[in-house]
């Protein structure tokens, strides 16, 4: 076992390939997709000495478990787990050598709802676009990570110095989402827009990487019928015939026919990346 490889033994609920994602493309109806927590993906590629836009696992809820074909320096962030390497504790947050046959398992999260595994040289994938990422909306990039699953890895670099970098922030314990009205607000009364700025929601179950749904208080529509078809842009807070609101994440799509009410601030985004269900959500306009 000496190629560059990994060879997936568990496969979790949910994990993908991502990168920063494929940029460029909306005009085409091509979604950027990517890391969900984006600057969590940035902190393991930098800490096993890839570069920021290497492409990592995204693991969701109770993470997964893998064996390289060759000795690789790794790394596990974002949402903080227990990490074992042969069934022996390792650290997270922080570069781990993982000798070829060795399992490295990444358990579920502790707290938040994405955890991520960077390997040095990167998930080498073929691209798509410009980009590694798995697009589970399109269909783009490499399918989500099945038992048995062996994924490709890059030249691992020499050069790993120290990592300059903030801890961190882990799970919002309640989500702050500072958004922009518009440009549909003029289709929602007074009332709601009131009800938007100051009423609590929470995170529903059935958030997924393409939107965060909320459960909450309805929004009042001042203006019926349907909307023609638009682009939208990642953050957008959808209203669907419910009128709860939905915040749309990587992987939405590039156009909808529903009423835009705001957009959120994309720095913001992260944070809902790791919000699990129940949390409370609030939305700030300004």
């Amino acid at each position: 076992m000496t190629d560059r490889a990994v060879a997936v033994v568990r496969a979790g609920a949910l994990t993908t390939v991502q990168d920063l994602g494929r940029t460029g493309h909306a005009h085409l109806g091509v979604p950027r997709s990517g890391a969900l927590d984006p600057g969590a993906a940035r902190l393991v590629n930098r800490l096993v000495g890839n570069p920021e836009g290497a492409a990592v696992l995204e693991t969701t809820v109770d993470g997964c478990a893998v064996r390289p074909r060759c000795a690789v320096t790794v790394a596990v962030g974002g949402a903080p787990c227990s990490v074992t390497v042969d069934g022996r504790p390792a650290a997270w947050g922080t570069a781990v050598r993982v000798g070829p046959g060795a399992v490295l398992e990444v358990g579920a999260a502790v707290r938040g709802l994405r955890s991520y595994v960077g390997f040095g040289g990167g998930v080498a994938v073929e691209p798509v676009l410009g980009s590694r990422s798995t697009d589970l909306l399109s269909g783009l990039g490499p399918a989500p990570l099945a038992d048995g699953t062996v994924l490709p890895l890059g030249e691992e670099s020499s050069a790993r110095g120290p990592v300059d970098a903030p801890p961190w922030p882990g799970p919002p314990d309640e989500l702050v989402l500072r958004v922009r009205l518009g440009p549909r607000d003029d289709w929602f009364t007074g009332a709601a827009l009131r009800t938007l700025a100051t009423r609590a929601y929470r995170v529903s179950s059935s958030t997924n990487r393409i939107g965060l749904r909320t459960e909450g208080p309805p929004l009042e529509r001042a203006v019926p019928g349907e909307l023609p078809s638009e682009g939208m842009v990642l953050g957008s807070v959808q209203v669907p015939p419910d009128g709860r609101p939905v915040v749309f994440l990587a992987d939405h799509p590039t156009t909808g026919g529903y009423p835009v009410i705001a957009v959120v601030r994309e720095r913001d985004l992260a944070a809902a990346a790791q919000a699990v269900p129940g949390t409370v959500v609030r939305f700030v306009p300004g």
